[in-house]
């Protein structure tokens, strides 16, 4: 049964969650602060964190990025459920290390899709992983390392989040052909067709760029092929 860690101060949010994606299947902790749920998580190590933003003490971002930076969890993919709409606030969690992002009010028959995505799309990675897959990608310049989630480019290695790595493998894979955001959204999101956000696809490919590329207002390895969608460059 995989198991949920739903951290928000707000125990009605909190326990209609919970309630919720018990019916599903779920095994779902709460938390009411960020401090008790990392100390929770390290106990009990869950599939998935769903994190509000506004919580008292450190926030939601602010323990995306810690959740991100200990050894312990950094690979465990996190949902933004949050009352913070402002694209700004979307790009700032994606920034944080978010997988997805959710705002309130929110319809609970959505967010179950988006947990079955995600959990759906880290099982096939660990599938993926099981079976063997390529050590490594090179193209050009750059080398995705499969077992590490690191990528190296000329200016040094990079560590990847889970979805990074399933949007640069997908990308690299497939060097050379154009995807469409919506494409995108059902290749390495596992999104129903015409579902999901543009803005979630564009919000990661900033986050690759800004890692990956020596300038990310000039990318010459992901590149957005006007009108069309994304490429990874392939070198002539």
């Amino acid at each position: 049964m995989p198991s949920i860690l739903a951290i928000d101060d707000d125990e009605l949010v909190s326990r209609t969650v919970q309630r919720a994606l018990k019916l599903y299947g779920y095994h779902v902790m709460v938390a009411r602060s960020g401090a008790e749920g990392l100390q929770l998580a390290r106990r009990h190590r869950p599939d998935l964190f769903i994190l509000d933003v506004v919580m008292p003490g450190a926030d939601g971002y602010q323990i995306a990025r810690q959740i991100r930076g200990d050894p312990l969890l950094q690979d465990l993919p996190i949902l933004f459920l949050t009352a913070k709409i402002k694209d700004e606030d979307k790009i700032e969690g994606f920034r944080a290390g978010a997988d997805d992002y959710m705002t309130k009010p929110f319809n609970m028959e959505e967010l179950h899709l988006r947990v079955k995505a995600i959990l759906r799309r880290i099982q096939a990675t660990n599938n993926a992983s099981a079976s063997e897959p390529p050590q490594k990608i090179d193209v050009g310049e750059v080398t995705l390392d499969c077992r590490t989630f690191e990528v190296k480019t000329p200016d040094g290695k990079i560590l990847l989040t889970n979805v990074q790595f399933d949007l640069l493998y997908h990308l690299m894979s497939n060097a050379g052909l154009i995807f469409t955001s919506q494409q995108l959204l059902q290749d390495v999101w596992d999104y129903p067709r015409d579902t999901g956000s543009p803005e979630l696809v564009r919000a990661h490919v900033k986050n690759l760029r800004e890692k990956i590329e020596p300038q990310p207002s000039e990318p010459v390895y992901i590149r957005t092929i006007k009108g069309h969608g994304y490429t990874f460059s392939v070198p002539e």
